[in-house]
């Protein structure tokens, strides 16, 4: 059987992507490496019999797209609790800490200011261009954490030009972290591949993309599936690892090589009350003596107590070599000195390590890596019919999101629908 599209991958943007084909009627296959749809979204069982979200979790008003999604499938938005003072570490005064907050977000506005195809910064990384500014040692060290802790990166190893491309398209007023589904984000992504039905074909890694006159050959242990089109729906690090055949145009083959993936690891620490609010503080701290370390209340009203912790950049590679066992003990002392003894009274502790993940690689999102790359995204996002290319790193808005994902899915449908002559405008949720 000759499909008219092949879609690899089951994340949100090969999902969006394959709803949108079908509804446009076209042929669809999802072809997933894993056994589970989702990609960097997915969900575990925690030590108390628990289900939660071990990868991607939040949204917010301002992502269209994902929130229209949950309301069409019914999901319970739980606000993330806000109420009260949020934690510095090594602690200051409240004056003092919204001081430092200010000058934080000063030194990324004034990066955001920067125009990023200005020849002067082409060669510049995020770490050189932040020891020229003239703030404070402790600014510059918040600032680096919250950068280190989203990007998933060594300053020194992020282009200042794609830092300042990617945070422009981040364009959320409210915090990302304003809602996160009750029943997981990542029954939504089930949601969504449930209207796909016996299309999507799980634990079917693609090896190869061979290019045919009748289109593409999508080579897989399991054999080969034919189709006209193909939609590379996965990070571009792992789209690096396809061998296609005859090999990729040079300036193509050069845009997807251009990536490195970040590291990022998940903790889950659920709680038999929530403590910090004795003392009114909200949950949320945040280090700048280590880099990209971050914790926030995700407690939802049924009971669960929860403190979901990030590490993200050097410092999850600095954790994982300690092991599971070092790893709970560093993060208990930190939470213990933050927010008090109770800290330690922990009834579960989950981590999930991304670093070392095959099929997505070990951050939220890929970045470029290669310092000359300016058009990576762009010469990826025109893809080289027969193939086409989609991941939430390729996204006009919102890349490195869930909702950065459906939008470059919705945009790699409309790019294979022009091929057939079809309508574009798809609605990609399902």
């Amino acid at each position: 059987m000759i499909h008219d599209v092949i879609v690899i991958g089951a994340g949100f943007a090969g999902l969006s992507a394959a709803l949108a084909l079908r509804d446009a009627g076209l042929e669809v296959l999802v072809l997933e490496a894993r056994q589970r749809v989702g990609g960097r979204v997915e969900s575990r069982i925690d030590g108390l019999g628990d289900r939660y979200d071990s990868g991607g979790q939040f949204l917010c008003e301002d992502m269209p797209q994902v929130m229209a999604l949950a309301f069409r499938h019914g999901k319970t938005l739980v606000p993330a609790p806000t109420d009260g003072a949020f934690t510095l570490q090594p602690s200051m005064s409240e004056e003092d800490g919204e001081a430092l907050w200010l000058a934080s977000f000063a030194i990324r506005e004034r990066m955001n200011a920067i125009d990023p195809a200005d020849p002067a910064i082409r060669d510049l990384s995020v770490a050189d261009w932040l020891a020229r500014q003239p703030d404070a040692a402790d600014a510059k060290s918040a600032f680096r954490s919250t950068i280190e802790g989203l990007w998933c990166q060594p300053l020194d190893a992020v282009p200042l030009w794609y830092l300042v491309d990617n945070d422009r398209r981040i364009t959320n007023e409210v915090s990302e972290l304003q809602y996160f589904p009750g029943e997981t984000m990542h029954r939504l992504a089930e949601d969504l591949a449930a209207g796909l039905g016996d299309r999507i074909r799980l634990s079917t890694p693609v090896t190869e993309i061979r290019r045919e006159e009748s289109g593409v050959v999508v080579v897989t242990p399991a054999g080969p599936f034919q189709a006209l089109h193909v939609v590379v729906a996965v990070p571009p690090v792992t789209a690096s690892r396809i061998a296609f055949s005859p090999p990729l145009p040079a300036q193509l083959a050069g845009a997807l090589g251009a990536w490195r993936c970040g590291t990022v690891i998940k903790m889950r620490l659920r709680y038999a009350r929530a403590f910090w609010r004795d003392e009114g503080r909200n949950g949320m701290v945040l280090w700048r003596d280590i880099h990209g370390l971050f914790a926030c209340d995700t407690s939802r009203d049924d009971g669960h107590t929860i403190l979901t912790v990030f590490a993200g950049g050097p410092l999850a590679l600095r954790l994982r070599a300690l092991g599971a066992d070092g790893m709970r003990a560093e993060v208990l002392d930190r939470l213990v000195a933050a927010l008090g003894t109770d800290a330690r009274d922990v009834l579960d502790f989950a981590a999930r390590d991304w670093s070392d993940e095959p099929w997505s690689g070990g951050g939220y999102s890929d970045s470029v890596a290669d310092f000359s790359a300016q058009d990576a995204e762009a010469v990826l996002r025109a893809g080289a019919s027969p193939i086409h290319f989609a991941c939430s790193e390729l996204s006009l808005s919102f890349p490195g999101y869930v909702e950065g994902a459906i939008v470059s899915g919705r945009r790699a449908a409309e790019a294979v629908c022009d091929m057939f002559d079809l309508p574009v405008g798809l609605d990609p949720l399902g």
